[in-house]
C-alpha cells in the first residue's frame, strides 16, 4: 500500500502509482470525500470541459453538426425498432 508523509506545512506527495491510477497531471484539482465512517476518498475533481478540447479529433475527419448526430441517432433507432 503506498504511503506519503504529512510535512509541517501540510503538503504531501501523492505516490506515483497513485497519480498513474488516477490519471492526475500537474495542476490537476483533487476532492476529498469524508464518509460517514470517517474513510476519505480522494479523487479528481470534475474537469473544465475545455480540456476536452481535441480528444477525439481523427485526422481528415470532418466535424459532424448536432443535427447530423440526430439524424444519425434518430436511424439508428428505427433499425433497432
Amino acid at each position: 500500500m503506498p504511503t506519503a508523509t504529512l510535512t509541517s506545512k501540510g503538503q504531501t506527495v501523492i505516490p506515483k502509482t497513485i497519480r498513474d491510477r488516477l490519471g492526475l497531471q500537474p495542476g490537476d484539482t483533487l476532492d476529498f470525500i469524508v464518509q460517514d465512517n470517517g474513510d476519505v476518498l480522494i479523487r479528481p475533481a470534475v474537469q473544465d470541459v475545455r480540456r476536452l478540447k481535441g480528444l477525439l479529433h481523427r485526422p481528415g475527419r470532418s466535424s459532424v453538426t448536432v443535427e447530423e448526430m440526430n439524424r444519425a441517432i434518430r436511424e439508428r433507432q428505427r433499425k433497432v425498432k
